[in-house]
């Protein structure tokens, strides 16, 4: 995934807010990045405008060098499906459905037939300690086995990019470590990549890239072999 000179403005009465100024980032194949920042500080709208939910005001975003603005409405919602994962702060899952059919609504709006996107729903749940509750739904679930089913709805069409909005921030520090260590498994044996919008120094710690940000642009870049 790739931006170039991003910018988003929003209209405040008579002013113009620059949420997203001139950014240019690359995100590359089996990375884990944390975006940090104060709050307002444009990591959110940065965010939402590299997975295609807002449309930037100019610049580009592309994925496996295709422009994800540069076609129709249709086309777009057809390659966020494809090509991203998301995982939010709220789990965002369906509450009348099961874990497993919440995991499998992905591989369905891509056309896969029922039994295959079933089975590969149930190795997702597997695959984040979760085999055992694919039937439950999430008000019986913990806070964190939410955030895990989110986790593995987000993983298992094997996306080029999972989008993390705050993924640790309704869990207490116990359920975020261990949700840091899934992540961060997930990432080394699948080679999945990671962008997380994060306030938690200790998140942004363990992901091998930090962006901060402040006033709308980018303004360090710090690889994890930089961190000492």
């Amino acid at each position: 995934m790739q931006a170039n000179e991003l910018w988003k403005l929003y209209a405040s009465g008579e002013s113009t807010v620059q949420a997203v100024k001139g950014v240019n980032v690359t995100i590359g194949e089996g990375e884990m990045i944390a975006i940090m920042g104060p709050s307002g500080c444009g990591k959110t709208t940065l965010l939402n405008v590299l997975s295609g939910i807002d449309e930037p005001t100019a610049g580009e975003v592309t994925i496996d060098e295709k422009s994800l603005f540069a076609v129709s409405d249709n086309e777009r919602s057809r390659m966020r499906a494809e090509y991203l994962g998301f995982i939010f702060q709220d789990f965002n899952l369906l509450p009348v459905l099961s874990a497993v059919e919440n995991v499998e609504l992905p591989l369905l709006l891509l056309g896969k037939p029922a039994n295959e996107a079933r089975n590969t729903a149930l190795d997702a749940l597997k695959a984040v300690g979760l085999g055992e509750r694919s039937g439950h739904r999430p008000s019986e679930l913990s806070g964190g086995q939410q955030q895990r089913v989110a986790i593995a709805r987000a993983i298992v069409h094997n996306p080029s990019v999972v989008l993390c909005d705050e993924p640790t921030g309704n869990l207490d520090s116990a359920t975020s470590a261990s949700v840091m260590e899934l992540l961060k498994s997930i990432n080394k044996k699948m080679g999945t990549t990671f962008l997380l919008v994060t306030h938690d120094s200790e998140v942004a710690k363990q992901c091998n890239r930090i962006l901060h940000m402040d006033d709308g642009e980018i303004i360090s870049d710090q690889r994890g072999d930089e961190e000492e």
